[in-house]
């Protein structure tokens, strides 16, 4: 655990703030802050509450914990307003059903000849729990991204309208996708939480992966 690198960590989520601003804000010099993130000096109390107060964490969080997890995989942390899309989905409940969504939408695409398909997923979580403790199974959601002028047969055409995303770029998310894919969630909760944003409540897909050799993770907020 180290204050100075989850300080150092917490100012690069709440959009790269630099160390002569958080100064500022704190009413101490720049260098005050480089000693803090080099571990050669810990702030006092009011500061750090002070702290905790400016990026809206713990002072647990602060202190005891690691908050900085980013893998090097990890990059382009940042908000996007994605537009509107249509799009058609297919779920799958297995014990690895991921790899069946997916491939039903990339074949609806090869159907429907659109080229350069955008397929996105995210965890299907209505199952029992005899489904999940018994048989050991999960859903996954595969949805392919509809062209203008395309309609599927067979399938229901849904609607995404424009909204805010909490997003991150993840390279080579399978080389060790039990670690890198839900640790890209842990940083995205704490980008969110950090600029003080909000999860959203309307009716949009709450969260997504894109699928490919790199990912990208969306969540939602408002």
């Amino acid at each position: 655990m180290s204050f100075g690198k989850n300080l150092q960590y917490l100012r690069q989520l709440s959009r790269n703030m630099t160390q002569e601003a958080l100064a500022e804000r704190l009413h101490v010099s720049r260098q005050t802050i480089s000693k803090w993130e080099m571990d050669s000096a810990k702030p006092e109390m009011e500061k750090a509450l002070e702290i905790c107060r400016i990026f809206n964490c713990s002072l647990d969080n602060l202190f005891r914990e690691e908050m900085n997890k980013q893998s090097e995989a990890y990059s382009n942390l940042r908000i996007e307003v994605l537009s509107g899309f249509r799009y058609v989905e297919y779920t799958v409940i297995s014990t690895e059903p991921e790899s069946d969504a997916l491939g039903r939408m990339y074949q609806c695409a090869k159907e429907n000849k659109i080229e350069d398909p955008k397929v996105i997923g995210w965890d299907f979580p209505n199952l029992s729990q005899e489904q999940i403790n018994v048989f050991k199974m999960h859903g996954y959601t595969a949805a392919l991204i509809l062209p203008d002028d395309t309609a599927p047969d067979g399938y229901d055409i849904k609607e995404q309208p424009a909204h805010k995303y909490a997003a991150i770029h993840i390279d080579r998310p399978f080389d060790n996708p039990f670690v890198t894919i839900p640790g890209a969630y842990r940083t995205l909760d704490d980008y969110i939480r950090t600029n003080g944003l909000v999860y959203a409540k309307h009716e949009v897909i709450p969260y997504f992966e894109t699928d490919g050799e790199s990912m990208d993770v969306y969540i939602a907020c408002d």
